[in-house]
Formats: structure tokens, sequence, C-alpha cells
């Protein structure tokens, strides 16, 4: 199996299943930490591209950062540049775990998507 990048928070249930899944699957597995290390911009920018997502899709749209930001109300005026800028700073706002092999990318776990993207990766 493939060797996946996954940008992931350790305490997030969420994340912990989807490693999990990766794991039993046979992948190898490099994490990042995605708050003590959230990715650059440019990562994004190739993430973003390869995930075939509107940029929008990459924020946690249900986190305590993007409510105290008050983001629901200022998103849709921002540049792609400030959303990217903004991710990049807050590594909390970026919806996880993305995980990637360098060419497609994941957004969240859900089993069925994981099965489809990753089980022959």
């Amino acid at each position: 199996m493939s060797d996946l990048k996954v940008y992931q928070y350790p305490k997030c249930s969420t994340c912990r299943s989807a490693v999990k899944w990766l794991k039993e699957a046979g992948h190898e597995l490099e994490l990042q930490h995605i708050a003590e290390q959230p990715p650059t911009v440019e990562e994004l920018r190739v993430l973003v591209k390869h995930s075939g997502l509107p940029l929008k899709k990459f924020f946690n749209t249900s986190g305590e950062v993007y409510r105290e930001l008050g983001l629901k109300d200022k998103l849709a005026d921002l540049s792609e540049d400030e959303q990217l800028a903004l991710l990049s700073a807050h590594g909390m706002l970026i919806k996880r775990p993305v995980v990637t092999d360098g060419k497609k990318v994941t957004l969240g776990y859900k089993e069925d998507q994981y099965a489809e993207a990753w089980s022959n990766a």
C-alpha cells in the first residue's frame, strides 16, 4: 500500500477513526498535527486543487475558531488568498482529517468514501 500524509488532530475522534481505518487497510502514514503544524498556504493550494472541492469545504464550520472569528458572515467576502492565509494560520479551522497521497485528497472521514479513495491506493 501507499504512503499517505494525514493532517490530523490527535484528540479528535474522527481523526483517530480515520487513522485506524487507514492503518488497518495497510497504509504507511505520515501524521502531521494540524494545530501545531498547519499546512502552509502553498501546501493548501495543492491540497485544494487535488481535492477537486471548493476552498470553502476546507473550513471546519462547526469548530470554535470558525465561530470565534465570525467567519459564517465574513467568509464569502474574503479573497482566496485571505482564506488560505486564515487556514494556514489556524490549523483548527481546517476540516479534518485531510489525507493525501500527493495526487488525490480526502477531507473528513466517511468509511465508504475512504473505501473508494484509499482501498487500492
